[in-house]
């Protein structure tokens, strides 16, 4: 029987290779979708090309969109990255690291894609547990999302296919995910997550996404593998 297609939107971080090997155990065939959107840096699409070919994906696009048109993001403009000493200094709010609107943007393009592969499946790694508070990371967005595609697809309309957001990290820690991307034979080492890493590449270990990160690592009892600035 072939495969069926998935679309995967893979950052190169941890969440995200943990989805794409999810994806890959059940038998889909993997295309992998990045984007450069105007992030601050480039170290994270590296790690995505490193993923996508440790992971033999059929296809990997890069698509190229510039939300700096809009800014509104330390990640997208010129704010500062926040950083903090440990992740229980993290805040409840919504952080300026928050990119408006880019789970919308990023999951349209991969509908788009999906419909023209004939494809059912989209994944993407959202987290409800240890995250930094976006709102487009929440179960019910992702319901919402996945109502919209299909009725505002000719695919969908028509009964061709009926699309799934599968969000299969959405009740995991981080922890959680770590252990059950070591159970599928993910290298995190290959990864990247940090929001402002080094000229070399090396993660902060102080941002909102390296202290969940750590976090993570720590509570699975394990070392991360990547290089991290000042030693963390």
């Amino acid at each position: 029987m072939t495969a069926r297609n998935a679309v995967v939107l893979v950052s190169g971080g941890l969440d995200s290779t943990t989805v794409l090997a999810i994806a890959r155990e059940q038998g889909y065939r993997l295309n992998a979708l990045s984007f450069r959107y105007g992030q601050r840096h480039a170290v994270e699409l590296e790690a995505a090309k490193r993923v996508a070919a440790a992971m033999a994906v059929d296809r990997h696009v890069i698509a190229d969109i510039d939300l700096r048109a809009f800014g509104g993001s330390a990640l997208t403009d010129a704010i500062d990255v926040p950083k903090h000493a440990s992740a229980a200094d993290l805040g409840t709010g919504i952080p300026v690291t928050y990119v408006p609107a880019r789970n919308t943007v990023f999951l349209s393009f991969a509908l788009a894609w999906a419909e023209t592969l004939e494809a059912s499946d989209i994944f993407i790694g959202v987290n409800a547990l240890d995250y930094s508070g976006y709102p487009d990371c929440r179960p019910e967005y992702i319901a919402a999302f996945e109502t919209m595609a299909n009725l505002a697809t000719k695919a969908g309309v028509e009964g061709v296919s009926r699309f799934k957001i599968h969000a299969p990290l959405m009740t995991l820690d981080k922890a959680g995910i770590i252990r059950r991307g070591l159970e599928l034979g993910v290298d995190y080492g290959l990864t990247h997550s940090c929001y402002d890493p080094a000229p070399d590449g090396a993660a902060c270990g102080s941002c909102d996404s390296c202290l969940l990160r750590l976090k993570g690592f720590a509570e699975a009892g394990l070392a991360d593998p990547v290089a991290y600035g000042g030693g963390a």
